[in-house]
């Protein structure tokens, strides 16, 4: 497992929301976090149908572009009833002529749902691989998962993405009205980054 030590980590994002977790998660570390999208790097196309795939794919192009580490993530939904879709094109439901729109991806959900006839609890997986590369090839993978149900309308102002009509296990409220702190203590990306921190920054 190859240690990361330099002072300033490189996301390779240009999702304010997904930067603005991640900064979070890691603000008990000495680090410096920028993002792509900070830095003006090209978003390259994802054209895997994996996680794993998608996120090497951003976490290698953007080392090789700033020549520094770079950590990518690759999430999405997997909804039980509908055989794990969205699961990895989840935010290709939402891309839209103006960018994405997260209210028309759980939209377009919930009526295959309903069209389906699919029984309640209507349970779904957040899935989170993080990619953590370096110029020279190498990269660490880790994985992290949330289980919960959805639920119709949304609910919460809080978080990005499907935030609003994710309810995790043990929980009645959705990842959008949990606070920072409660949704960081469980989410996918939090689980997926303390086994990272755990591995590669001690």
């Amino acid at each position: 497992m190859r240690k990361f030590s330099e002072p300033r980590l490189l996301v390779a994002t240009h999702n304010s929301g997904k930067l603005e977790e991640v900064r979070q998660l890691l603000s008990h570390l000495e680090l410096e976090v920028i993002s792509a999208g900070e830095l003006g790097l090209p978003e390259p196309e994802e054209t895997e149908s994996t996680f794993v795939g998608n996120a090497r794919i951003k976490a290698h192009a953007a080392a090789k572009a700033a020549q520094a580490p770079a950590l990518a993530d690759d999430s999405g939904i997997e909804v039980e009833a509908l055989d794990g879709a969205p699961g990895v094109y989840t935010a290709d439901w939402a891309e839209t002529p103006n960018g994405r729109d997260f209210l028309q991806a759980m939209t377009r959900t919930w009526r295959a749902l309903e069209e389906k006839g699919a029984a309640h609890p209507r349970r779904a997986r957040f899935c989170c691989t993080l990619v953590l590369a370096w110029p020279d090839g190498h990269d660490e993978v880790f994985v992290g998962g949330v289980d919960g149900h959805l639920v119709w309308p949304p609910r919460g102002a809080l978080g990005h993405g499907y935030d609003p009509i994710f309810v995790p296990s043990g929980s009645d409220h959705t990842f959008a009205e949990m606070t920072a702190d409660e949704k960081n203590k469980i989410s996918h990306r939090s689980v997926a980054l303390r086994k990272l921190v755990a591995d590669c920054f001690t």
